[in-house]
């Protein structure tokens, strides 16, 4: 019996060293590779290989080097939102918002390796024993994250966090149940008007999906800068300037951090500075930012609440090593964050903006927050199903805001 799988790792080997870049390849010419290979094994190795089997094996190699190999049905299904890879042999999905296994398989360890390695060089970043996790974007926004043995023990663990089409505009979001439509207006009417906004939630909740939605309201005129560590925004607009990190290389050099970049973006004339995610010393230099009179940034934090985002903003702050006073730190945080877009994902796989959080005002040494919208859980079924709505709770202080800056928004939105 022919040993499909011993023949495709063989054959995978071959090919490796001498096709090149993915991007440059088509079907006919690693089928012409592949058949000169049978060829060659025929005549001179005496190595014959019957119809059904050769067409099989080509069929498989040409995905694998021009597609997505054994996970083209997962990458292909629009209701798959998250691809988990434990090893060759595990591998998981997050669909409807459900956590399963799949049926699909690598061959072993080494095929998996080859699927990351031609996931890896078109973003000229690496993952080997000097560099063993790497987080990266592909070609159509899916985020990707790698990291290998020794560091993960049952093989190359890979987490593919896909690139939802479906979700577009803010009318997209209310459809969705992830908000109303009142509390859509409010949130392009922020945009619009400039409100510093901070986007808070766990991962995988959402909340880059709705920065990256709610950019689309910014004005064409405006300059926006944006400071990631991997590629995960698309902006539509043309006036966007994007600024990525950079890994150390080989000899443990050359880094160039979210801090360092921020840094630099303040001398580079931005209207808009849209921060991927907070979680180190670059907070201070964002607080210092919205503080000098930048109005409109939008960042992201991992957080589980309003009252933890400010918490964890707090900290990373401190991690500047300024020797600034907790209450100093607090002033500015009451100063800059005009508003916390909290995010969450339910027990029943759905997700929700649970909170839309004013940051009002210092009491002493404390921050008063204040919720304008909020979702309240009224009961969950026996199936698990979650059953609540939105609810309106305060009008804003930053209200008159909206009037000043020529943006329409009706008050009664604020009332139930």
């Amino acid at each position: 019996m022919t040993d499909v799988k011993a023949l495709k790792k063989e054959l995978r080997k071959e090919l490796s060293f001498t096709l090149g870049d993915g991007d440059k390849l088509t079907e006919n010419v690693v089928k012409e590779r592949v058949t000169r290979i049978f060829d060659y094994w025929e005549k001179e190795k005496n190595r014959p290989l019957d119809a059904t089997t050769k067409a099989t094996i080509i069929s498989e190699l040409c995905d694998e080097f021009l597609g997505w190999g054994p996970l083209k049905e997962l990458m292909d299904d629009p209701r798959v939102t998250e691809i988990m890879i434990n090893g060759p042999d595990k591998v998981y999905m997050e669909k409807d918002g459900k956590k399963v296994p799949t049926s699909v398989t690598f061959d072993d360890e080494t095929h998996l390796r080859h699927a990351v390695e031609k996931m890896l060089i078109p973003t000229g970043r690496r993952v080997d024993e000097s560099y063993p996790y790497v987080d990266f974007s592909l070609k159509d926004g899916s985020r990707v994250n790698v990291i290998i043995p020794p560091l993960s023990v049952g093989g190359a663990t890979v987490t593919i966090r896909k690139f939802l089409r479906s979700i577009n505009q803010i009318e997209d979001l209310v459809k969705l149940g992830t908000i109303d439509q009142r509390m859509a207006d409010f949130l392009v009417a922020c945009i619009r008007a400039k409100i510093n906004i901070l986007f808070s939630g766990a991962t995988g909740s959402g909340k880059t999906t709705t920065l990256e939605v709610l950019s689309s309201y910014i004005g064409p005129q405006e300059r926006i800068i944006i400071i990631e560590d991997t590629l995960e925004l698309t902006l539509r607009q043309e006036h966007v300037v994007r600024l990525l990190t950079r890994p150390p290389n080989i000899e443990g050099k050359g880094t160039v951090e979210i801090r360092d970049l921020f840094i630099n973006t303040l001398r580079m004339r931005p209207t808009r500075i849209i921060l991927g995610e907070i979680r180190g010393a670059e907070a201070m230099d964002y607080l210092q930012a919205l503080n000098s009179g930048h109005r409109g940034c939008l960042a992201v934090i991992h957080a589980s609440a309003p009252v933890d985002a400010l918490t964890r903003l707090e900290t990373s702050a401190l991690y500047a090593g300024l020797y600034m006073p907790v209450w100093a730190i607090r002033k500015q945080i009451t100063s800059g964050v005009d508003l916390i877009v909290q995010h969450d994902q339910l027990t029943d796989g759905t997700r929700k903006i649970t909170y839309m959080t004013e940051v009002e005002r210092m009491d002493g040494e404390e921050i008063i927050l204040r919720d304008i919208f909020r979702y309240e859980i009224e009961d969950v079924d026996l199936d698990g199903k979650v059953r609540g709505s939105f609810k309106a709770k305060n009008v804003p202080t930053f209200f008159p805001l909206f009037k000043k800056k020529g943006v329409e928004l009706d008050e009664k939105i604020f009332k139930d």
